[in-house]
Parts: structure tokens; C-alpha cells; sequence
């Protein structure tokens, strides 16, 4: 069931709302950027994601293919969300699991992991690997 969370970045620059369903599943990935800042996401569609404080607070990373824009609060240097645009999905918000604010311990026990091996995919030809513990 979609549920709306709050999130925010460390120091509070940056706040956000975003519909997700725990139960239907985040992932994580082994590419350089994310496995280096253990960034643990679910995927949001446009629509069910608003920005409520600190766009101006925000700066983009890009790399590889350039896709995806990786966004930073430009004072405490945390992720708390990617953007992107992928077919079959549109656009799309990766929402960083750890800078929401009020989600229960007991439902981020329970949300389910895929592991997508983003280390040694090419994500410009192909649909993503999964790895596995």
C-alpha cells in the first residue's frame, strides 16, 4: 500500500514528500556511486514525488551514461534523491530509504531488497543484472 513519507537531507536544507510502497520493494546497487554511499532506494514515479523545501539547496552529479541526475544537499553533502527518465517507467524519482523521517523500523525490516549489480551492467544496452548475498 502507497503510503506518503517526509524526508529530508542532514541538515534540513532540503524536505520532501514522496508515495511509496515499501512492501512492493526497494533496491540497491554495487555501481561506484552507489555502493560508496550505501544509498538504499525506492523508485517514485514523478507524480508521487514533491520537493516541499530546497531546490536551490540542491546540486547535480552526473556520470556513465549521464542518465541519471544525482542530487546533493549542497550544505551537508547528502543524497536524498536521484532523478531520472528510463522507458517502461517514464520519469522518476530514486527516493535515498535512509533520509525519510518517519518511516517505522519495523516496515523497513520488512521491505523487501533487489540487488542490482550496477558495477558491471551496460546500462545503455541492457535491462539490469541482479546480484545476490
Amino acid at each position: 500500500m502507497r503510503r506518503t513519507y517526509h524526508g529530508s537531507c542532514h541538515c534540513g536544507a532540503v524536505h520532501f514528500d514522496a508515495e511509496i510502497d515499501l512492501a512492493a520493494g526497494t533496491s540497491r546497487c554495487n555501481c561506484s556511486i552507489c555502493a560508496k554511499g550505501r544509498f538504499w532506494k525506492a523508485i517514485v514515479p514523478a507524480n508521487g514525488f514533491r520537493l516541499r523545501r530546497g531546490a536551490d539547496d540542491l546540486s547535480i552529479y552526473r556520470f556513465g551514461s549521464r542518465s541519471i541526475q544525482h542530487r546533493f544537499c549542497r550544505h551537508c553533502g547528502i543524497k536524498p534523491f536521484g532523478q531520472g527518465h528510463l522507458e517502461g517507467i517514464g520519469d522518476f524519482f530514486a527516493v535515498n530509504i535512509a533520509c525519510l523521517d518517519d518511516v517505522p523500523s519495523r516496515e523497513l525490516a520488512a521491505a523487501p531488497i533487489d540487488f542490482e549489480d550496477g558495477r558491471h551492467d551496460d546500462w545503455s544496452s541492457a535491462p539490469a543484472a541482479h546480484w545476490h548475498l
